[in-house]
């Protein structure tokens, strides 16, 4: 498929995004590499891709940049609420890359996808970070806590907690700059042929070639693999923070969201994040199917 790269800046939509490790002397200035992420704030499988996508930004964030698009399209939302209400508790007390409080049916709630899309456009109007601090809350609101997301408490209660301006917040939630953000990302949707999420698109910037996509949840090595067969050089890997920083830097990360980034047994991040509870470091906040830590020093 020939897919073209697109015009974000009249939607302010840049998010590039890299590690947070300071060994990066020889590493390029320039990112060649520029990735489109395709994700729905309300899938299941886009929270799950989470610890996925955060130990490749640490480890070769310094040869891309990413921007994080909502496939926000009525026939996305029927495809995963059919999916959902076939997935079975077992499948998700199974799934080891993200912990979360069980089955949360959104078939039952009263739900407006909608609403969640705009959030998220209007919370990155604060700037990217911002944007992206709000949608970790929203999801951890959606899949830790079974809050239904989409209603506009509980979309204000995710833009305080992620540190916005929650007055700025609440005006934007209705304004035609969020609307037209949200059209944006529709619009490229279309235009790129995704019909799933979560779906990356990877582009050159050193080429005429069209872009690669890749749609569903790969084991790491694929997604560093396509990064090698787009670059044309094996990519150098950034060291790994430490495990204090990492979880300072974030402020909130799960024991396998943890294990997956810096490469560790649950069982080692267990037993080296209990130490620093013991130091008053860390709190541990227990979910039915795993752990999270909350940075306190």
């Amino acid at each position: 498929m020939n897919l073209k790269r697109h015009s974000f800046e009249e939607c302010n939509q840049e998010m590039g995004i890299c590690g947070i490790s300071d060994s990066r002397e020889q590493l390029p200035l320039k990112k060649p590499i520029e990735i489109y992420f395709f994700i729905d704030p309300l899938c299941h499988d886009c929270w799950t891709i989470e610890p996925i996508i955060k130990k490749f930004q640490i480890e070769y964030g310094h040869y891309f940049k990413v921007r994080i698009l909502l496939a926000g399209k009525l026939s996305y939302w029927n495809a995963f609420n059919r999916s959902l209400k076939k997935k079975s508790k077992q499948e998700t007390q199974l799934d080891p890359t993200m912990c979360c409080a069980g089955k949360v049916e959104l078939n039952k709630m009263d739900i407006n996808p909608y609403n969640a899309y705009i959030a998220v456009k209007a919370a990155e109007l604060q700037g990217p970070r911002a944007g992206l601090r709000f949608l970790r809350k929203l999801r951890e609101a959606l899949f830790l806590r079974k809050c239904n997301v989409t209603d506009e408490a509980i979309l204000k209660q995710c833009s305080r907690e992620a540190g916005l301006d929650v007055d700025v917040f609440l005006d934007d939630l209705h304004s035609a700059t969020a609307t037209k953000a949200l059209q944006c990302d529709i619009q490229t949707t279309s235009e790129m042929d995704v019909e799933s999420v979560p779906s990356l698109v990877f582009f050159n910037g050193n080429s005429e070639e069209a872009g690669i996509k890749i749609s569903g949840h790969y084991p790491y090595h694929i997604y560093v693999q396509l990064l090698e067969d787009m670059l044309g050089f094996t990519p150098e890997r950034a060291s790994h923070p430490n495990l204090e920083a990492f979880l300072c830097h974030y402020g909130f990360l799960a024991t396998s969201e943890i294990a997956t980034v810096l490469d560790k047994s649950p069982e080692e991040v267990e037993r080296s994040l209990k130490s620093l509870m013991l130091q008053q470091k860390v709190e541990a906040v227990p979910f039915k199917y795993g752990t999270f830590w909350k940075w306190i020093a």
